[in-house]
């Protein structure tokens, strides 16, 4: 595969879906993931109808055996530029913390932070392999310690948690040219942000991709939002 070759998972709908179009058209072949195959197909039927080099791609981040076979597939490839975790949910919405269920906060978890690491395990070893490379665990400010509030338990500790995992790898993939950030696309219209958010989706895809796309040199370690510009964690 000339092309260099990247994958988005929660990639049907909303954010992941615009991420995997522009990155589609920065000229990546692109793995459209989700945990539903017949959704990822029809998204990527959209996007292949314009001409964009798009595969539907199973993959259930919750799942360990449809992880492995994700990464079968892109073997064939024989390489992966650049990783997106970006499945995530927000189950706590309006819920105290101190009334959310702790099967909720492990739901959340499962998805956001387990996910997002066991993913990650799964394909650092054939971006290694590459030598270069970029990880982008799409997080939140929600996440930010610095600045937390009340509510939203369960999400604003996925969201923590996540950062710290981006911290980590990215201290030991470093060496191997391998670059790992955390990205705050804001508040969206998505159906997760809900109607009422100011940004869309292609304006929250961009830190994202430009993370994506960062080539050597490039930060590593961070969290970045819509302007570009470094975080507080």
């Amino acid at each position: 595969m000339e092309k260099p070759v990247a994958l988005v998972t929660g990639a049907n709908r909303g954010i992941g879906f615009e991420v995997v179009k522009q990155l589609a058209e920065k000229g990546y072949y692109v793995f459209l993931c989700g945990r539903d195959p017949r959704a990822a197909e029809e998204a990527a039927v959209k996007l292949r109808a314009g001409g964009l080099a798009v595969e539907p791609l199973e993959l259930d981040v919750t799942k360990p055996e449809s992880i492995r076979r994700a990464l079968e597939r892109v073997e064939e490839l024989g390489r992966l530029d650049a990783l997106v975790n970006n499945a995530g949910v927000l189950l706590d919405e309006g819920v105290p913390g101190l009334r959310v269920p702790v099967e909720t906060v492990h739901a959340t978890f499962e998805v956001n932070v387990y996910g997002a690491l066991r993913v990650s395990q799964t394909f650092a070893p054939l971006m290694i392999r590459g030598e270069s490379g970029n990880i982008v665990n799409v997080s939140s400010i929600m996440g930010q310690l610095a600045y937390a509030g009340p509510g939203y338990l369960a999400y604003r500790s996925s969201k923590a948690a996540l950062n710290m995992i981006t911290r980590v790898l990215a201290a030991e993939l470093k060496p191997h040219g391998i670059r790992v950030n955390s990205a705050h696309p804001g508040w969206v219209r998505t159906r997760m942000g809900g109607p009422a958010a100011p940004g869309t989706p292609e304006e929250g895809a961009k830190p994202i991709v430009w993370l994506a796309t960062l080539g050597p040199g490039g930060p590593t370690g961070g969290l970045f939002g819509p302007g570009l510009k470094p975080l507080d964690w």
